[in-house]
């Protein structure tokens, strides 16, 4: 099967690339730069917000998996929720459904709900309904916090903790996440493209730890092989005051989107190990591997 990527060339991308090639498909990948060709994967150029710039690039595929997703906003550049999740969203169905093409996979993310508070599960969930409305054979993937080699959350919160055992929490530090593993992301992707039973289902993919924000803090450091760290409590309603503020600042590292993703918690079910047929790797054991000194 060819299958075509948007957002191929990201941290869950390049986990689901790997697995779709073990698995003996061909893949091809929307890129913004330069069109070039690198080892088994195609790269062709195109934007995700203007269909016209890549519609053609789907011809020949079987399949079309949708990665695309940002977790801050940067308006002055471009970079909304709506235009990266709604407007790409519709676009790459537009052009599947153009090119012929059936089957269709969306990543979303867990928390995506009617009424949700956040922009950010907001427009997931309207990217959710634009897929179910489209009438292609479509599976949606709602993943939790995901972690692996080169992630964002774990690897930011490991850099802090590098650089001094102290680490503020926004207040009670005991909302609940339960992280799932990029290659188990990526399988489960790989493995829908072949199970007919997929189509039409939307599957909250968790890992098998639950747990609370400080005991991540806690496990991150143990990785590190340091002591717990000292973690001061801020007041939650005072950083809702300085938050909104403060975001503006490229480099200030919450956003209130963030925070009221944090306070809702991040966990869910294991019914999709059933269907999937696997269990998923254990954090302790995952971030170890690539966050213990070399």
């Amino acid at each position: 099967m060819k299958v075509f990527i948007a957002g191929g060339t990201g941290f869950v991308g390049g986990h689901l690339v790997r697995a779709l090639l073990d698995s003996g498909h061909s893949v091809r990948i929307l890129v913004h730069g330069r069109s070039t060709n690198s080892g088994e994967v195609e790269q062709v150029t195109g934007d995700v917000t203007r269909v016209e710039t890549f519609e053609q690039s789907l011809s020949g595929c079987d399949a079309v998996v949708n990665l695309v997703g940002i977790i801050r906003e940067f308006p002055a550049r471009g970079i909304t929720f709506e235009r990266l999740h709604v407007q790409a969203t519709a676009n790459l169905l537009a052009a599947a459904a153009g090119n012929g093409i059936r089957r269709y996979l969306q990543m979303s993310a867990l928390g995506s709900r009617p009424a949700a508070v956040s922009g950010y599960h907001q427009t997931k969930w309207r990217a959710e309904e634009l897929v179910r409305g489209s009438g292609l054979d479509w599976t949606i993937f709602r993943p939790s916090l995901i972690f692996g080699p080169h992630d964002a959350f774990i690897n930011m919160l490991a850099a802090q903790l590098r650089l001094a055992p102290i680490m503020p929490v926004i207040g009670s530090g005991s909302y609940r996440l339960q992280p799932i593993h990029a290659d188990d992301v990526a399988r489960c992707f790989t493995l829908a493209l072949e199970m007919p039973e997929t189509i039409g289902q939307a599957y909250e993919l968790c890992g098998a730890d639950r747990l609370s924000y400080e005991a991540l803090l806690d496990m991150i450091t143990a990785a590190l092989g340091r002591s717990r760290p000292f973690k001061p409590h801020l007041p939650l309603g005072l950083m809702k005051l300085i938050i909104p503020y403060m975001q503006k600042i490229p480099q200030f590292p919450i956003t209130m989107d963030q925070l009221q993703m944090l306070l809702e918690e991040n966990i869910g079910g294991s019914e999709w190990q059933k269907v999937f047929g696997f269990e998923p790797r254990g954090l302790r054991e995952g971030i170890g591997e690539y966050l213990r000194k070399t």
